[in-house]
């Protein structure tokens, strides 16, 4: 273990003395212009090869099982459940109901990102064909009901289930039956994070239709575009959504820290142990400034709080935006390509705030609630969604050329765009695709699954 990773440990131990301390702890993850890079989380379905069906965490086992040891992948074990892989940058996880992830390695271009989802992609598909297993870029489940799904034998898992019973009607339906997409984003200092995080979250509407990719649930069509926006949208309003204070267009970092603050605490760990702490709506700004049982927070009781919140975006301490549901492999580098493309260049950062940023509170929620159902057919007073969609992809795809010819990518990027130029040209979402073609019979529908959003070795 390094010194510098030693200290960073050492300093997480500490008692936390004054909310300054949460908001330079956020800070940590600043860095400058030269050293920006781009982190790729995928999330899959993992499904029966023949029937379609989600498959149980002891198949899921197996599957990391096998790849223990290929690609320099090795277990990560809860007790003596193994629950995952951690590779040389990268990890392999699974989420509440066997959804599989990859949290690709932290990468200086999006190149460097397709090329580590290439590797991961052969090394899944080379050992799931073995165990007759699909996995599928989609943002729900599409047939297995939420009884059928077995639970990840994984601690805050347990808690966590319980609780989102208490905070909404869907919870344990975003939990086991849901995938998405995430970009992990840099910044430079307190100012450029706020502003990122501003933007990234009237983006959010944006991005629900743009790769709105979940149209079915419970084996038939949900009359969402991204079901999973909806299901989202009704799991707990302390934690997901919108973060009403970044919505001000002067909201700074420490509007972040002060939500984070007053959101109920899941949990947090002691001896290696989850410590359950949704018995009463005990807020971290209560932990902090009060202890609770003889405990002090500290800085690694912040770090895992802001793991267990899930708004559009986030910090962790990168910018971490979500909105995005699971989609097709070649679409997947696309939402790293739009995202950099519009928030690492100052024309594209500018451009996007003059088309977004003027849209007064209540016209933008009402937007965005709109976003997963209509997608790029969502009207506002400017026009429709796709238009706005058209814009903006302007904007990325400029921001991506400009990064190349100022050499901060190794090659030219804006080509992983291309998918969506498709999209916006047509009107016609993948979601809208789907559901156009969708057959009747079972076996039909999964052969039309598999060449919608299967992963394969192309």
């Amino acid at each position: 273990m390094s010194p510098q990773v030693k200290q960073a440990q050492t300093d997480q131990q500490k008692h936390i003395d004054n909310h300054q301390q949460l908001v330079d702890f956020i800070l940590r993850g600043a860095r400058p212009r030269d050293e920006w890079g781009v982190g790729l989380e995928t999330e899959k379905l993992v499904v029966d090869r023949l029937t379609g069906e989600a498959v149980p965490y002891e198949r899921i086992r197996e599957l990391l099982f096998r790849l223990d040891g290929i690609g320099g992948w090795k277990g990560i074990f809860e007790q003596e459940h193994l629950i995952g892989l951690q590779g040389r940058r990268s990890s392999v996880t699974l989420e509440p109901g066997g959804q599989l992830e990859l949290s690709g390695k932290f990468c200086c271009d999006i190149h460097c990102s397709w090329r580590d989802l290439s590797r991961y992609r052969k090394h899944i598909l080379t050992v799931g064909s073995e165990l007759d297993l699909l996995f599928l870029g989609l943002g729900t489940h599409p047939f297995t009901r939420l009884e059928q799904i077995s639970w990840l034998p994984k601690g805050r898992y347990r808690i966590m289930s319980q609780y989102m019973l208490k905070t909404g009607d869907m919870g344990q339906r975003m939990m086991k039956q849901t995938a998405g997409t995430q970009i992990n984003l840099d910044f430079s200092d307190a100012a450029d994070c706020a502003r990122k995080l501003r933007l990234s979250q009237r983006l959010s509407a944006v991005s629900y239709a743009l790769f709105a990719n979940s149209p079915l649930l419970d084996g038939k069509p949900s009359g969402f575009l991204s079901t999973r926006g909806e299901i989202w949208s009704r799991t707990d309003p302390d934690r997901c959504g919108l973060i009403e204070q970044l919505l001000s267009p002067a909201a700074g970092l420490k509007d972040f820290v002060d939500y984070a603050l007053d959101v109920p605490l899941y949990f947090i760990e002691r001896n290696k142990q989850y410590v359950d702490m949704t018995g009463s709506r005990f807020t971290f700004r209560q932990f902090l400034d009060g202890g609770w049982n003889a405990e002090q927070a500290t800085l690694k009781d912040w770090n895992l709080h802001l793991s267990t919140l899930f708004p559009e975006v986030r910090l962790r301490p990168q910018i971490e935006v979500r909105s995005a549901d699971s989609l097709p492999p070649r679409f997947t580098a696309s939402v790293a390509a739009f995202y950099k493309g519009l928030l690492y260049t100052e024309q594209a950062l500018s451009g996007a705030e003059a088309l977004l940023m003027q849209m007064d509170h209540m016209e933008f929620v009402d937007f965005y609630r709109r976003s997963w159902r209509d997608g790029l057919k969502t009207g506002f007073s400017g026009g429709t969604l796709g238009d706005l969609a058209t814009d903006l992809l302007r904007l990325a795809q400029e921001g991506l050329r400009q990064q190349f010819l100022q050499a901060y990518s190794g090659a030219d990027e804006s080509h992983f765009l291309d998918p969506l130029q498709e999209l916006v040209t047509t009107g016609e979402t993948l979601a809208e695709r789907l559901l156009k073609r969708w057959p009747s019979t079972r076996e039909e529908q999964l052969k039309l699954l598999v060449e919608h959003c299967g992963y394969s070795a192309k």
